[in-house]
């Protein structure tokens, strides 16, 4: 019985149920959990010594890193039953979104630096630390989350294409109420 099934094991009925129904998502964010504790070693690794000023091209720098280990985790496990894409297509497709939402994450922490000037008023660096934290990993993080899992189920690892779906093929009314 693999950890997954034991673990499922001990998860109460109705709440298995919501689980089994949302896998997807689920495993979506614990990779999601997986990534943000890899991108936030990292980031604070560089923000807190050699990138000690730079601290947007430090989040940039992890989170490039934390989306290259996302995309391996989340096309084996994730979304490993979705498909229809040849693997460089779908790969260029989840760099692409994945960029988008480094970006996405990026935004609150570049505003609170270039527009308001956070860090010309602290000289605590736990303040530092806690503002970072705040507007990295759980603003911006939520922000791009609910961006990623939309945009890859949507274009990345979309549901089974079928070769005639994937040429435009149109399906007639018939074939449609046949379904």
């Amino acid at each position: 019985m693999s950890f997954v099934d034991q673990a499922l094991n001990h998860v109460p009925t109705p709440l298995r149920d919501v689980v089994l129904r949302h896998r997807e998502l689920v495993k979506f964010a614990i990779v999601g959990g997986t990534t943000m504790v890899f991108d936030l070693a990292i980031f604070y690794s560089l923000s807190l010594t050699i990138m000690e000023n730079k601290p947007v091209i430090a989040k940039v720098i992890s989170g490039v890193m934390a989306t290259i280990l996302s995309y391996v985790l989340n096309r084996e496990w994730s979304f490993k039953n979705r498909g229809g894409r040849e693997r460089h297509h779908e790969a260029i497709l989840f760099f692409v979104i994945s960029l988008i939402g480094v970006v996405i994450a990026a935004a609150p922490l570049w505003i609170a630096n270039n527009i308001f000037d956070i860090r010309a008023d602290r000289s605590s660096v736990t303040t530092v630390v806690v503002i970072d934290f705040v507007l990295n990993y759980i603003i911006g993080n939520l922000l791009q989350m609910a961006f990623r899992f939309w945009a890859l189920r949507r274009f990345a690892f979309p549901e089974e294409i079928t070769h005639q779906q994937g040429a435009g093929f149109d399906p007639t009314p018939e074939e449609l109420a046949g379904r």
